[in-house]
């Protein structure tokens, strides 16, 4: 699965950008407010991606930072929200319009976006409440706090995985030392504990 995308962006026409990467052209489906924040054409670019494989093709879908991504795959978890409209959803009301939505389980706000009517919009707000609201504070906590240079990605998000918060994941990323990944988790994990 294609997970990003790093090149030059070789043309826009209306949401899908063309991002030239080696030779290779691929055609990425984008949001409105991410389609105004890409760079000029010729310019490098990079998206975050999400392949979506069905029976009579595959689809990239191109975000610019991991909240986006993350918010349109727990979309996606909901029956009848597919991925053009959980684009529309986000293209048209915005990442954090539609997390706030749902948090304040504000069902006319979804409704607002092409393709999402009133049934739809309230199984958003069930299915996703507890969700989006631990997506937002990994937001939050990712907006506030400065990303250390020195933290392991790979790290870091094994770390997550586990269920630490990130900051203190990338805490413990940044003070763990070892030969390879499985001995700076061991390491990291002992830092935590302490």
């Amino acid at each position: 699965m294609i997970g990003r995308l790093r090149g030059e962006l070789a043309g826009l026409e209306g949401s899908v950008a063309l991002v030239d990467c080696a030779g290779v052209g691929y055609e990425v489906s984008v949001a409105d407010h991410v389609a105004m924040a890409l760079p000029r054409e010729g310019e490098s670019v990079t998206l975050l991606v999400r392949q979506i494989v069905r029976e009579d093709g595959s689809s990239l879908y191109g975000f610019l930072v991991p909240f986006q991504r993350r918010m349109f795959d727990l979309l996606l978890e909901v029956k009848g929200c597919g991925p053009k409209v959980a684009m529309a959803l986000l293209g048209q009301l915005g990442e954090n319009a539609v997390a706030s939505a749902i948090l304040s389980q504000d069902a006319k706000m979804l409704a607002r976006a092409s393709g999402v009517g009133a049934r739809l919009a309230e199984r958003i707000l069930l299915e996703l409440k507890g969700k989006v609201a631990q997506e937002s504070l990994i937001q939050k906590i990712e907006a506030s706090s400065p990303r250390s240079t020195a933290a392991d990605p790979e790290l870091v998000d094994a770390l997550l995985a586990l269920g630490y918060r990130r900051v203190e994941a990338e805490d413990a990323a940044a003070k763990a030392s070892g030969s390879d990944l499985e001995a700076r988790l061991r390491d990291a994990l002992q830092l935590l504990r302490k």
